[in-house]
């Protein structure tokens, strides 16, 4: 399986993006997909995830401003991001399967700058 995101781009600060990210072939719907992020000089984190039968989960950080949503049919996930803060600033990953054993998309850059 092969993951694609894009949507990432230069937003001012209060902004919204909106993040997708489509597989090469379909992921079973209990199968988490989720988004991940990488800050310069930092460790790559949790951002949100979602699998039929749960509820999203989202870091601490991105929960009231971020929304993760999934279309089966479509091989796709999706993050909403709105009110956009600097400290958003990253690159984010698409992942299936989770961060230790599941796939990685290659990034979309996200910065949110004035």
């Amino acid at each position: 399986v092969q993951l694609q995101a894009s949507g990432g781009g230069l937003v001012q600060p209060g902004g919204s993006l909106r993040l997708s990210c489509t597989a090469s072939e379909s992921i079973h719907s209990s199968v988490f997909m989720g988004w991940y992020r990488q800050a310069p000089g930092e460790q790559r984190e949790f951002v949100a995830n979602i699998r039929s039968g749960r509820d999203p989960r989202y870091a601490g950080s991105v929960e009231g401003r971020f929304t993760i949503s999934r279309d089966n049919a479509k091989k796709s996930v999706y993050l909403q991001m709105n009110r956009l803060e600097p400290k958003d600033t990253a690159i984010y990953y698409c992942n299936a399967g989770g961060s230790s054993n599941g796939v990685w998309g290659k990034g979309t850059q996200v910065t949110v700058s004035s």
